[in-house]
């Protein structure tokens, strides 16, 4: 049996990452609808869950590897907006953060100063913005 399962396994693609995404949303959604009168997230999780297994079951690896990788890009550009929010949250108190008009550059300047002027790093545009 173990045999026949692998011999039907090869060449197919598996599971990855954006599966593993997919099978806990299916599931999220299966929890919902069994506490919702609404059979609209029962239909979602199981249309979820087949494309799961389409996904798993195919045998075009190329197209399934593209898929994932597109998943995995947008989820590292996610988690580094995420940081850069993070950090500058952490900063708040200490810095003021302006864009250049021009170039839209994010410049960063220390507070209590005053009224300053402020050159952009990039495109050399000066402006003056209170601190």
């Amino acid at each position: 049996m173990k045999q026949k399962i692998q011999r039907f396994m090869a060449g197919r693609y598996g599971a990855d990452q954006l599966g593993q995404m997919y099978m806990g949303i299916s599931m999220v959604f299966l929890v919902i609808s069994f506490f919702s009168r609404w059979n609209i997230f029962y239909a979602l999780a199981l249309a979820l869950l087949g494309y799961t297994y389409y996904r798993m079951l195919s045998r075009q690896i190329e197209k399934r590897y593209q898929e994932n990788q597109k998943f995995l890009n947008w989820r590292y550009q996610m988690a580094v907006k995420k940081n850069k929010r993070r950090e500058r949250f952490a900063q708040r108190k200490i810095y003021h953060f302006y864009k250049c008009p021009s170039c839209k550059q994010k410049v960063r300047v220390p507070k209590g100063k005053g009224k300053i002027c402020i050159t952009c790093p990039k495109c050399k545009t000066e402006f003056i913005k209170k601190s």
